[in-house]
C-alpha cells in the first residue's frame, strides 16, 4: 500500500481530524507546563532554583511511570524535530534520545511542600508559576466550587482544580486509547494474517472462537473482566485497563485483516513468492501486511475513539483507572448525584470527550475516503 501525501492533505476530514488529534495530544504531553504548583524558575531570598524540573524528571505517584514516559516524549518530540530539521544523522538522533533519558534515571524523587503561591506576593521574590498554578491532586479550593477567577473551571467534590485534572486526565485517557488500540492492532493483525494465509483447520478453529467472542456485548465483557480482576485484588491501574481493552478489541481488526489476506493471497505477487521459496514469515510481514494496512489504519483511528469512550465509561462506573489518578470519566462520576448543580463537572469533561471522539472519528473517516479511492484506482 502506498500513500499519496497530497491526497491526504487535500482531504478535509483528514486535515481537520489530524489537527484536532494533534492539539489534544500536545495539550496532554505538555500539561505539566500548563498546570502545577511548582514554579518553572524562582528566586527566593536571592537564591535561584528550579523546583519544577526535579518533579518533572522524577514524578510522584500515582502512575509515575506514565507521567515519566509522557514527560520524556514532551522533551524528545521537539529535540527530534530540531535535529531532523538540521539534518543530523540517525546516530546523533539516537544519542540525543539516550541523553534526554539520563535525567529521568538519575534524578531522585523529592517532596517539595514550599508554599510558592504565598511566597510569590513577597517583595523581592521572583516566582514563575504555570498558567494554572494548581496540581491535579492538590486540594486547594472549596469542594464543588463553581468556575471563578482563581479556579477557571471550578473544583471537584474534594476541592481539586478541575482544569488541572482535565489536562492530567487527558494523558490517562489518550494513553489508554492509544495503548489499548495498539495492542488490539498487534493481536488482530497477527491472528488475521495467520488465519487468512494458512486457511484450513487453523482458520476454521480460530474463526469459530472469534464468533463465540462476538456473541458477548463488548462493554458487558469489559465490566465482567474488570470485576473479576478486582475480586482477585488486581489494582485498577492504567496497564490493567489497557490490557483489558486491548484483549477485547482485536476481534474486528482480525476479521478485517483476514478478509483482506484471503483476497491478497490469490494475487500473482504472492504466488510468485511461494514458488520462489520465500519464507512464510517474510511473505506475511513483508508482502501481505503492507498491502492490508489500509483497513488496519482506519480501524485504528476509530478504535482509539472507542477505547477513550470505553475507559471513560469504566471510570464513570467505578471500574476504570484507580483514584486518585485523574480521569474524565471519574469527573463525570462526581456529578452523577446532582448533575445540574455540578454542571461544571459535566460540561467540561463532556466537551473534551466529544472533541476526542469527533477528532479521531473524523480522521478515520478521512482515511477511509482516501484509501478507498486509492483501492478503486488500483483495481
Amino acid at each position: 500500500m502506498t500513500f499519496d501525501p497530497e491526497r491526504l492533505r487535500r482531504n478535509r476530514s483528514v486535515r481537520y481530524g489530524a489537527v484536532g488529534c494533534a492539539v489534544l495530544i500536545l495539550l496532554s504531553l505538555y500539561a505539566p507546563f500548563l498546570c502545577g504548583k511548582l514554579p518553572l524558575v524562582c528566586r527566593i531570598n536571592g537564591a535561584w532554583s528550579f523546583p519544577f524540573w526535579r518533579d518533572f524528571f522524577a514524578p510522584q505517584p500515582p502512575e509515575s511511570w506514565l507521567t515519566g514516559c509522557c514527560n520524556y516524549l514532551a522533551l524528545l518530540l521537539p529535540a527530534v524535530l530540531i535535529l531532523k530539521k538540521l539534518k543530523f544523522s540517525r546516530i546523533t538522533l539516537t544519542g540525543a534520545a539516550l541523553l534526554l533519558a539520563l535525567p529521568f534515571v538519575l534524578v531522585q524523587p523529592f517532596l517539595d511542600h514550599t508554599a510558592y503561591r504565598q511566597l510569590k506576593n513577597t517583595p523581592g521574590n521572583i516566582i514563575l508559576l504555570p498558567a494554572i498554578p494548581f496540581d491535579a491532586l492538590e486540594t486547594s479550593g472549596v469542594p464543588g466550587a463553581k468556575p471563578s477567577a482563581e479556579h477557571l473551571l471550578g473544583c471537584d467534590d474534594i476541592g481539586r482544580d478541575v482544569a488541572a485534572r482535565l489536562l492530567a486526565g487527558g494523558r490517562v485517557s489518550l494513553s489508554v486509547g492509544l495503548g489499548s488500540t495498539l495492542l488490539a492492532l498487534l493481536i488482530g493483525c497477527a491472528v488475521g494474517l495467520y488465519c487468512g494465509y494458512r486457511g484450513g483447520l487453523p482458520d476454521l478453529a480460530v474463526m469459530r472462537g472469534v464468533e463465540i467472542l462476538m456473541c458477548f456485548p463488548t462493554f458487558l465483557l469489559l465490566l465482567i473482566l474488570m470485576s473479576l480482576l478486582s475480586d482477585y485484588h488486581f489494582e485498577q491501574s492504567i496497564p490493567v485497563v489497557i490490557c483489558v481493552l486491548g484483549l477485547t478489541g482485536w476481534i474486528t481488526v482480525a476479521l478485517l485483516v483476514r478478509a483482506q489476506t484471503l483476497k491478497e493471497r490469490k494475487l500473482p505477487y504472492i504466488e510468485s513468492c511461494v514458488v520462489s521459496g520465500v519464507a512464510e514469515k517474510r511473505i506475511l510481514f513483508g508482502q501481505l501486511l503492507p498491502n492490508v494496512a489500509a483497513p488496519v489504519l482506519i480501524a485504528g483511528a476509530f478504535g482509539i475513539a472507542g477505547a477513550v469512550l470505553a475507559e471513560s465509561g469504566l471510570s464513570f462506573l467505578g471500574f476504570g483507572v484507580k483514584a486518585p489518578a485523574p480521569s474524565w470519566g471519574e469527573l463525570l462520576r462526581q456529578a452523577f448525584d446532582n448533575p445540574l448543580d455540578n454542571w461544571h463537572l459535566t460540561v467540561f469533561p463532556g466537551i473534551l470527550l466529544f472533541w476526542t471522539v469527533f477528532s479521531f472519528n473524523l480522521l478515520g473517516e478521512g482515511l477511509r475516503q482516501v484509501l478507498s479511492v486509492k483501492e478503486e484506482q488500483v483495481r
